[in-house]
């Protein structure tokens, strides 16, 4: 046991209080009787007792008990290790006192628990997975440590570690522990030594120009002398492939290559040998922007050549023609553009991954982006509720026009086991949104199957959205695939219904018994049903469904990428709940915008068709229908500027405008008025050691630029911005290894585009233990670098001890001490004194009654 006090100084009062006492005793002193200093005695007891109250007085009471936490590092760069680390615990182990509690958490980026603190902790567990492996926290790891144990208790962290830390400050961290019971141990690990190949490094110039001859400069480091292969990509297209001789150490080789993409070039390097220890290590990104002219691409969704190229000519902007499924997914791959065009391009055939890229491409980077009616654009397209429809001027919906006709939908959705996951989620969400595109007069049905059907939502007018809704969404896969039964229900339940279009959707990833589908597909035509079917997957018996779809009159979607499963069915929802074609030959109106007058300055060309959409709030309208329909609309949408043409471009639909001599300047000015307004301002975008990105503006006004990082997918990263110097702002970006492209946006909206590689992380580097961390972090904490495994259960140092807080008992001495000390005065000694003589007399009387009652008690018996 331990007396401690919080507040020593606390005693300095005892110094006056002392000094008045013994002046009071001194001048006193004469007059003082035996019983006055008595009561002085008490009183400076008293006063002595609180001022110790307020120094804060505690005692310290031993605790046996002993906290033994193992932390096993099991980032990547500890591969290999796992078994070694667990014979070394499972040997130590044996060491361990019955007081002692033992623990093992593993960690990498973060702790998480392979056997809680007990006392009955006798064998290592096998190892649970971590998913990842990228990063080294021993900080984090502490800090969640420090929290498990009782801080009351000696406790020791024993760190099975290489000490190579690659996120967070542990040294920081561990100055807390001082003073505090808690040491850290380190057991020195590291990745057995291997044959491994990694590339330090891959320079591209930060800007060229097409045509011009760059250097693509290649850093490769080899723990031994090896051969290999080397080879380099422009933009994922392979641009050289070189057999190399690897000697040990750092080898350095330089690719003259001539620039021919355009925009933000994204180039790659990657190594190959036949035994490498580490494969993360083997790719560098780089991008360099290739400076040129205005690059446009065109989506055609024709299969035929591209009537927009054509009416373009030769002589115009450079541009490229692909089809729908050959889009990219990477944004890098978009960003060599500075406009796209999809001339009728189903959207199931995009999907919404690459949808998602290319809104990002507009939202951030400025790409200007145009849609061209046709029967497989807009509504027709499936682009219902899509991240293009966000972008566009134009909603799909066709809103306040003339009596649409009555609709009967019904849904057969397959539930069975093999569409758990994503298939599943993603066809619900399909369903719903095509829910949503129904009116409230429309009828719907919902029927999910498994060996068996289940009618969901009974087919009946839709009444409330919402609910129906999340009925669809609630939906829970089940087991088999019983498809016959299942569309004979959604036939029978549409038969009798008196509904101008009656129509039903099958989805499906797997086959079925087989039923007599003619007669019933058959009869259903006879009632006016039609039927569409969706293949989902490979598994799926597509020569089934399709004939299905031919026989049903609707039509057939052989799925492979699940994302555009909502396309397909709010393509198919509008393409039978809406009249979205109007087909009435026609003037357009053309009003005063800014770019467009002059081109219709001799007159407006008929047009004969184009599809029915509702102009978004906030967009400008340049040509307009009879009916009030836009058929040429544009606004702004983040920094680029996109357009909405609803007529076709092969002239079936434009008529007169396809043979109009200004055909081909209609198309020049719509694409100049998309292109982006670039900033001439050379931002300097650099990546830190710390991870951050520092972006330099030589204008010195970097706290007013706009500063927004995606990374290849078109995810938007959080990021958070600090001012260095008028002309410095740091961006602290969450981003993984890989490319990040930032775009800057000053004040006038004018956009610089910049793309940055984040190598792969530390993690996937062979380096040594980190000697200077392992042995400042054991002498900070008092701790020690281990050997041998006994020696982890070696004694404490320093024990544990629980603190009892006696401040309360002081001051509750000193106002007893008071009490008392206030009833002497008032009262004086008599008051002790006459209450002891009246105990006396009480006693007294007692015993006289008991001598009296004994007497009488005896004179009784003789008597007798």
């Amino acid at each position: 046991m331990d007396l401690r006090i919080d507040m020593p100084l606390a005693l300095l009062l005892l110094l006056p209080i002392f000094m008045y006492f013994g002046w009071t005793y001194w001048r006193e002193r004469q007059r003082l009787k035996r019983s006055h200093i008595t009561v002085l005695g008490i009183r400076i007891l008293a006063v002595i007792c609180l001022v110790f109250a307020l120094a804060g007085p505690y005692i310290l009471l031993p605790i046996k008990e002993e906290q033994i936490l193992f932390m096993v590092d099991r980032s990547a760069s500890m591969n290999g290790t796992d078994g070694e680390m667990a014979n070394f615990i499972e040997e130590s182990l044996q060491s361990k006192k019955d007081e002692q509690l033992a623990g093992i958490y593993s960690f990498s980026s973060t702790l998480q628990t392979e056997a809680i603190l007990s006392k009955t902790l006798k064998e290592v567990p096998k190892f649970t997975n971590i998913e990842a492996t990228d990063q080294t926290n021993i900080e984090q790891s502490l800090q969640l440590a420090s929290g498990i144990v009782n801080s009351k208790k000696a406790t020791r962290l024993v760190l099975l570690t290489d000490g190579n830390e690659t996120k967070g400050n542990a040294l920081e961290f561990a100055s807390k522990f001082k003073g505090s019971n808690i040491s850290v141990d380190v057991v020195p690990f590291h990745q057995p030594v291997s044959t491994d190949v990694s590339l330090k490094s891959f320079v591209t110039p930060q800007v060229a120009y097409v045509g011009e001859q760059q250097q693509l400069v290649t850093e490769v480091h080899a723990t031994a002398a090896n051969k290999g292969e080397l080879l380099l990509y422009e933009n994922d297209k392979l641009v050289h492939r070189e057999a190399v001789e690897l000697a040990q150490g750092s080898n350095v080789f330089t690719y003259k290559h001539t620039a021919t993409a355009e925009g933000l070039v994204k180039y790659e390097a990657v190594v190959q040998v036949e035994q490498d220890a580490i494969f993360e290590n083997n790719k560098l990104t780089s991008i360099t922007m290739v400076q040129s002219e205005p690059h446009l691409l065109i989506v055609n969704g024709y299969d035929s050549a591209s009537p927009i190229a054509a009416a373009l000519g030769k002589q115009s902007i450079s541009f490229n023609v692909v089809d729908a499924q050959s889009l990219p997914n990477e944004l890098s791959s978009y960003l060599q553009y500075n406009a796209i065009i999809f001339d009728n391009v189903p959207g199931h055939l995009v999907g919404e991954a690459k949808m998602n890229v290319i809104e990002q491409a507009v939202k951030n980077f400025g790409i200007g982006f145009t849609m061209v009616g046709g029967e497989n654009s807009f509504g027709l397209g499936g682009y219902f509720k899509t991240p293009i429809e966000t972008l566009l001027p134009v909603e799909m919906e066709i809103k306040g026009k003339e009596q649409l006709p009555s609709l009967g939908l019904v849904i057969v959705l397959d539930r069975s086991g093999s569409m758990y996951g994503s298939k599943l989620e993603l066809a619900k969400e399909a369903a719903a949104r095509s829910v949503e595109m129904l009116r409230d007069e429309d009828t719907l049905g919902f029927i999910a199957f498994d060996d068996q059907p289940w009618e969901i939502i009974e087919t009946g007018p839709l009444n409330n959205k919402e609910e129906a809704v999340d009925t669809i969404l609630s939906v829970t896969p089940g087991g088999g695939t019983e498809i016959y039964g299942s569309l004979a229900r959604a036939y029978e339940n549409l038969a009798d219904l008196k509904l101008q279009r009656k129509h039903i959707i099958l989805l499906t990833d797997g086959q079925s018994q087989s039923g007599n589908y003619e007669d019933l597909i058959a009869e259903g035509k006879e009632n006016g049903v039609t039927l569409s079917t969706v293949a989902i997957g490979q598994d799926a018996d597509a020569n089934l469904l399709e004939a299905l779809s031919e026989m049903g009159t609707g039509r057939f979607y052989d799925v492979v990428d699940e994302q555009t499963i909502p396309s397909i069915l709010s393509r198919e929802t509008a393409m039978i709940s809406r009249t979205y074609i109007e087909d009435n030959p026609f003037y357009p109106t053309i009003y005063n915008a800014s770019g467009w007058n002059t081109l219709f300055a001799n007159g407006v060309p008929q047009m004969n068709a184009y599809i029915g959409t509702t102009a978004k709030q906030g967009a400008s309208v340049i040509a307009e229908s009879e009916k009030e329909d836009p058929v040429l609309a544009q606004w702004q949408y983040g920094l680029g500027k996109t357009f909405a043409f609803t007529s076709d471009s092969t002239g079936k639909w434009t008529g007169d405008w396809a043979r109009w001599q200004d055909w081909g300047t209609f198309w020049q000015t719509l694409i100049s008025q998309m292109l982006p307004s670039y900033n001439d301002v050379a931002y300097d975008v650099r990546l830190e050691s710390d991870g951050s990105f520092v972006i330099t503006d030589p204008t010195n006004e970097a706290a007013f630029l706009d500063v927004v990082a995606v990374n290849e997918a078109g995810e938007e990263l959080e990021t958070q911005l600090e001012a260095i110097s008028a002309s410095q702002i740091r961006a602290v970006v969450q981003a993984e290894p890989g490319l990040i492209f930032f775009r800057i946006a000053d004040e006038d909206q004018a956009i610089f585009q910049a793309g940055i590689s984040v190598p792969y992380s530390a993690e996937y580097e062979l380096r040594p233990v980190n000697d200077k961390l392992v042995e400042e972090l054991t002498k900070q904490t008092g701790g020690s670098v281990l050997k041998e495994p006994k020696e982890v259960f070696r004694e404490f140092t320093k024990k544990g001890a629980d603190r009892q807080n006696i401040a309360t008992w002081l001051i509750l001495a000193g106002m007893l001490l008071f009490f008392i000390d206030i009833t002497i005065r008032r009262f004086g000694w008599s008051f002790f004194t006459k209450s002891k003589k009246k105990e006396q007399l009480v006693e007294n009387k007692t015993t006289q009654a008991e001598d009296t009652n004994v007497a009488q008690l005896l004179k009784g018996m003789k008597k007798r």
